[in-house]
């Protein structure tokens, strides 16, 4: 049987372009926040994992941070390759998160960040086992993930109770692990597609402690967007307050 490539290959120049354009989740959201929580990145290294087309990666190299970035896809890479104008800054990898080039276990990096990709990474255990072997003792991991109690991949939506004008998450699983298939372009007959993994939050923290982790930050951010005026705007902009979409969370190497 033909396994299917799921490392978001045929997607990449629409993946690119999602992340880059004006107005995305990736930079009005998540990049202001995971510069404000890293700190001081200047000469750190900086390991990205499943790191895309480069697009957080850059953002930590221009803040002067030595980073290197590895993606499963090498379409995805070759768009991060040429985004640093053949300089070679920062470092590109092509390869899988389960399986860390032995280069990138080294024991040196003073960050890891993986952001919105451990939720599609099937081996969380030796995933996490090369992030703990990459870091240096007291390094940082820091993760942001779909939110895992509101965002459930075929188990959660949206509703609407209109005797009350509100607008409520529907959640019809969360403690069972579950992979569903997503169709990255569900408008195309032939799309890509890729996994999405749901776990409880049970199962991130006990796989961290395993590969001893202290988890020293949690937080989880909104959405920075608003409906257009009509009926429904209200509620949709205070459900959007009160449901986070993504999960971030700080893991220090070691026992604090």
């Amino acid at each position: 049987m033909h396994k299917k490539d799921t490392s978001w290959n045929a997607v990449a120049p629409w993946y690119d372009t999602l992340v880059e354009g004006a107005g995305s989740y990736q930079q009005e959201v998540i990049l202001p926040n995971i510069l404000r929580l890293a700190g001081d990145i200047k000469g750190k290294k900086i390991f990205d994992l499943a790191c895309g087309q480069g697009f957080f990666a850059h953002k930590f190299s221009a803040a002067g941070a030595v980073v290197t970035g590895l993606d499963a896809s090498d379409n995805l890479i070759e768009i991060a390759k040429k985004s640093s104008g053949g300089k070679g800054v920062p470092h590109f990898l092509t390869g899988t998160a389960e399986s860390l080039p032995k280069e990138l276990i080294t024991g040196s990096f003073d960050l890891v960040v993986c952001i919105l990709a451990l939720q599609n990474i099937k081996e969380l255990d030796a995933t996490l086992g090369g992030v703990a072997r990459a870091l240096s003792a007291k390094g940082r991991f820091l993760i942001v993930l779909n939110h895992p109690a509101f965002r459930i991949p075929r188990r959660s939506e949206w509703g609407v109770d209109e005797k009350t004008s509100t607008q409520y998450r529907r959640i019809d699983g969360y403690l069972s692990e579950s992979a569903a298939e997503i169709s990255m372009n569900p408008s195309k007959k032939e799309s890509a597609v890729t996994y999405s993994f749901h776990r409880p939050l049970q199962v991130y923290m006990k796989m961290l402690a395993k590969h001893d982790f202290s988890i020293t930050r949690l937080e989880e951010w909104i959405s920075h967007k608003t409906s257009e005026s009509g009926p429904r705007k209200q509620m949709e902009d205070r459900a959007r307050k009160e449901f986070p979409l993504f999960l971030f969370l700080e893991c220090t190497k070691g026992k604090i």
